[in-house]
C-alpha cells in the first residue's frame, strides 16, 4: 500500500467536492492536521474512516487503497442485461446465470470487523478489511494501562501472531533498540498487515494475540502476552 497514491487520492476528491481541509476533517471527526498529513502521504487513515469517505463520496473502497479509478456497473444495468438475456433462447439464459454466479464468487468489495483486547492491562483497537479470498490487518492503537511503570528499556519487540491448530505464524512484527519506556515506545507502534491470504474466518478459528517483549538495562527480560478478539463474525 503506498500512502503517498492514497493521499493524493484523497486530495482529489477533497478538491473535486470544493471543501477546505478543515471541513474534510469535520466529516469524519478528526483535525485538519490530520488530513495534512494524509494527502502528504505521512500517515493514512484508519479503515473504518476509508469506508466512511468511500461512502460520502460515492467511491469503490479499492479506489482508495489503490488511488485508481475501479470501472464499475451500475445495478440499473445490471438489471436491464438481465432482464434483455432472460427474454434470450434457454442456453443463452443459462450462461447469464452461471457469469451471475462467477461474479458473486469473486467480489471484490472489502467487509469490516473490530479488533480489541480482552487483557485490562492493555487497550488496543485495530480492524480486519476483508473479502472472500484476501484480507487485510490494521492495528491501529496499543497502550498500556496498567500499573504506572518507570522501568526504561533498551530493546522493546512487539510480534502480531495468529495460532490455530497446526502453528503459530507470526505475522508482523516492530522492533525499538535505544533506552525508552514502554508506554513512550507504544505511542509510535502500528500494524499493518496488506491482502494476506488468509480469510478472516481463519483468524475467527484460531486467534490473534500479540507479544511484547521488553529488555531492561539489566539484561532482564519482561514479556506481555495480549490475546486480540473479533468483533461478531466472518462469512
Amino acid at each position: 500500500m503506498n500512502n503517498e497514491i492514497i493521499g493524493e487520492f484523497i486530495k482529489k476528491l477533497r478538491q473535486e467536492n470544493q471543501l477546505t481541509q478543515k471541513e474534510f476533517a469535520d466529516k469524519f471527526g478528526v483535525t485538519y492536521q490530520a488530513v495534512s498529513k494524509w494527502e502528504n502521504g505521512k500517515n493514512i487513515p484508519d479503515l473504518f474512516i476509508l469506508k466512511k469517505i468511500s461512502e460520502e463520496f460515492n467511491c469503490d473502497i479499492n479506489e482508495l487503497l489503490t488511488g485508481k479509478k475501479v470501472k464499475r456497473k451500475t445495478i440499473l444495468k445490471k438489471r436491464i442485461t438481465i432482464i434483455l438475456f432472460s427474454f434470450s433462447i434457454c442456453f443463452i439464459f443459462l450462461l447469464v446465470i452461471l457469469c451471475i454466479h462467477f461474479c458473486n464468487s469473486h467480489e471484490k468489495d472489502f467487509e469490516f470487523k473490530t479488533l480489541s483486547s480482552t487483557c485490562d492491562t492493555f487497550r488496543i483497537s485495530g480492524s480486519i478489511a476483508y473479502n472472500k479470498e484476501q484480507s487485510s490487518i490494521y492495528i491501529s492503537h496499543v497502550e498500556y494501562c496498567g500499573e504506572e511503570e518507570e522501568k526504561i528499556y533498551t530493546k522493546i519487540t512487539c510480534t502480531l501472531y495468529v495460532k490455530n491448530e497446526k502453528q503459530i505464524s507470526k505475522i508482523n512484527e516492530n522492533i525499538y533498540e535505544g533506552e525508552t519506556t514502554l508506554e513512550e515506545y507504544l505511542k509510535n507502534v502500528r500494524f499493518y498487515v496488506d491482502y494476506s491470504k488468509s480469510v478472516c474466518r481463519e483468524y475467527l478459528e484460531g486467534s490473534i494475540y500479540i507479544e511484547i517483549e521488553g529488555m531492561d538495562r539489566e539484561g532482564k527480560l519482561n514479556m506481555y502476552k495480549i490475546p486480540l478478539t473479533l468483533k461478531d463474525d466472518c462469512f
